[in-house]
């Protein structure tokens, strides 16, 4: 069995604890709603609990089994699996909040994406466009600190639709949310 480049670099299975990033895609999804929702990396589970308010299916992803085991905000129904790779299923709605900092190494799965910042997004990226539904879209959160134009590109190369929907300012950085929706719909 030839193992992704997730499971290959998963050397810590710390749990990503809520932080900026979260906190800003939280406050977009709260607004969302529908029958079925997926978190990828769903980490503490404090974004998919929040989906659980307005959606009749909530799962999770966590390639770490550890950090599923230990959540802090238990969720029903999680799958340990790369990204969304294990699922059959199509979503109305999509969220991860991506490994989007640019690092020469993956050491932390949670926060590292690799050179540029592309590695792991493009990997996340490619496993959840073919579980969006028709009318469905995917919510992903990068970062001006990574090369977010490229995860773009990437996006709209497999025939979809990508853009930009809301930033936020912090002092080192400029948070991105992008919404990914299906060209058929």
């Amino acid at each position: 069995m030839k193992l992704s480049n997730l499971q290959t670099k998963l050397k810590r299975s710390e749990q990503y604890l809520p932080a900026e990033d979260t906190f800003f895609l939280a406050d977009i999804i709260e607004k969302e709603s529908g029958n079925m929702a997926l978190d990828i990396g769903c980490g503490s589970g404090y974004l998919t609990n929040i989906l659980k308010n307005s959606f009749n299916l909530v799962v999770g992803t966590d390639i770490s089994y550890n950090t599923l085991r230990v959540q802090n905000y238990k969720v029903e129904n999680v799958v340990c699996c790369n990204s969304a790779d294990a699922l059959q299923l199509k979503f109305d709605l999509i969220i991860c909040n991506l490994p989007y900092l640019a690092t020469d190494e993956i050491i932390d799965v949670a926060t590292d994406g690799g050179k540029d910042g592309l590695e792991l997004p493009i990997e996340i990226i490619s496993s959840a466009l073919s579980h969006i539904s028709n009318n469905g879209k995917f919510l992903f959160v990068t970062s001006s600190l990574s090369n977010y134009t490229e995860l773009i590109n990437f996006v709209e190369s497999k025939n979809y639709s990508a853009k930009i929907i809301s930033k936020k300012k912090l002092f080192y950085e400029e948070l991105i949310i992008v919404k990914v929706e299906n060209l058929l719909s």
